[in-house]
């Protein structure tokens, strides 16, 4: 049975933001459910704190449970706040995502080294004034975290690219055909989505390590390639499976101590 605590009893190292497809996490043990109040408004969710391999890890699921949160809605600043007030170093957030690339199948994992941002009405930094901070996103995912997380998808024999480019756009609505073409043509993105950002920003500007694992359901509306609705519940749900299995593994694979640029983000980044 899973019971209820205050946030303050509550230490979490690891987090999971879970996507679409992954709205829970059976194998955590001692499952506990929190609510952490931010100076942000309520999280997508209570969040779910347990034990992994010997790991504490706080579990929230970015849609919320029910799926009831639009992509242009995630509170992601209470969400990044609320992982960092309870001690989070580490955050693994899986996403599902479009292909925009034909060598980047439906049930192809995409373990992004970069972003482009064509969102538009976002709330993007903790930092909207009284102390002004330019962090840097030259390389927005964690280093080690990503090296980690592409051995594990090789281990379990997963189909996985070590590198891509995703683009982020506002959402809720899909792209145009024009748009689609766009960001695979011009723009040479791989992969498209509504989540990333500002997620990944406001894990950098809390100094969390963090790394997306971008699921691929179905190809961008650039491809003259109909998919149905139905073989995109089954490839959801096949990648959600994967994506379990990559958990587990990555897990306990994660070191004590940190070694990457992710932990002194704010290092010279204050004026």
């Amino acid at each position: 049975m899973m019971s209820n605590s205050s946030s303050k009893d509550v230490h979490a190292e690891v987090a999971i933001i879970g996507g679409t497809g992954v709205y829970d996490v059976e194998m955590l043990e001692d499952a506990r459910e929190v609510k952490v109040y931010t100076p942000y408004g309520d999280a997508s969710d209570l969040i779910t704190v347990g034990k992994y391999s010997g790991k504490s890890v706080a579990f929230l699921p970015r849609h919320g449970r029910e799926h009831r949160i639009p992509p242009h809605r995630i509170p992601a600043r209470a969400n990044i706040w609320a992982l960092k007030h309870l001690g989070v170093k580490r955050i693994i957030a899986p996403a599902a995502v479009g292909s925009l690339r034909d060598d980047v199948r439906p049930g192809d994992i995409v373990i992004a080294d970069q972003f482009i941002d064509f969102t538009k009405r976002r709330e993007y930094t903790f930092y909207d004034g009284g102390e002004v901070c330019h962090v840097s996103l030259a390389d927005p995912f964690c280093p080690e975290l990503r090296s980690i997380v592409i051995g594990e998808c090789k281990n379990l024999n997963l189909k996985v690219h070590e590198q891509g480019t995703y683009v982020c756009i506002e959402g809720p609505r899909y792209s145009t055909r024009a748009e689609s073409r766009f960001f695979r043509d011009m723009m040479k993105a791989d992969i498209i989505g509504m989540t990333l950002v500002p997620e990944c920003i406001l894990a950098r500007e809390m100094e969390i390590c963090y790394v997306s694992i971008a699921t691929v359901t179905d190809y961008d509306v650039w491809a003259e390639k109909p998919v149905s609705t139905q073989e995109v519940i089954e490839t959801l749900s096949k990648n959600s499976s994967n994506v379990k299995r990559l958990l587990k593994a990555v897990i306990p694979k994660i070191p004590d101590e940190r070694n990457c640029i992710c932990k002194e983000a704010l290092k010279d980044a204050k004026i």
